[in-house]
């Protein structure tokens, strides 16, 4: 009979535990499954606002860019460097003006084109600093007959300290 009683209780303690636990794993879930949710919204909002930013000029995702440049015989993983090479050996100048940015260093140090970015197969935003002062432009460049570049600058900006 004391055995009988013994194992009643032992059972009974065993189900109130065994359903506590299932009911904390429960309420767990339900919590993780909310704050999930919450995430998933919080991801299709922010891809909605991106959306309409998905075309950034960008010379990597403008394909009309690069069959131009390949239609003229160039391979698109040698033709951005190519630029950049040429665009940043014009760093390398004598004298107080650099050859491409159309303002003068205002501090010691001389003018460098320091970022590139190719938007198609005529246009280039650069931007310039001295260390201290800093600008952009935009540049068109042309591939001539003989595979020389020419780079004019089209328009540029010098923002205040």
């Amino acid at each position: 009979m004391y055995l009988f009683i013994f194992t009643l209780l032992l059972v009974v303690f065993q189900y109130v535990n065994s359903k506590k636990v299932l009911e904390d794993y429960d309420q767990r879930l339900n919590r993780f499954m909310d704050t999930n949710e919450v995430y998933k919204d919080s991801i299709r909002n922010m891809n909605d606002r991106e959306q309409p930013n998905i075309y950034s000029f960008n010379f990597d995702t403008n394909d009309d860019a690069m069959t131009y440049i390949e239609n003229e015989g160039y391979v698109i993983s040698e033709f951005i460097p190519f630029i950049k090479d040429q665009l940043m050996s014009l760093n390398i100048y004598e004298g107080a003006e650099h050859p491409l940015v159309p303002f003068a260093s205002m501090t010691e140090n001389k003018m460098l084109i320091d970022e590139i970015k190719l938007l198609n197969h005529k246009w280039i935003i650069a931007s310039f600093t001295d260390g201290s002062y800093w600008g952009e432009m935009l540049l068109q460049y042309d591939i001539t007959d003989r595979k020389e570049l020419k780079f004019k600058v089209l328009d540029s900006v010098l923002y205040a300290k």
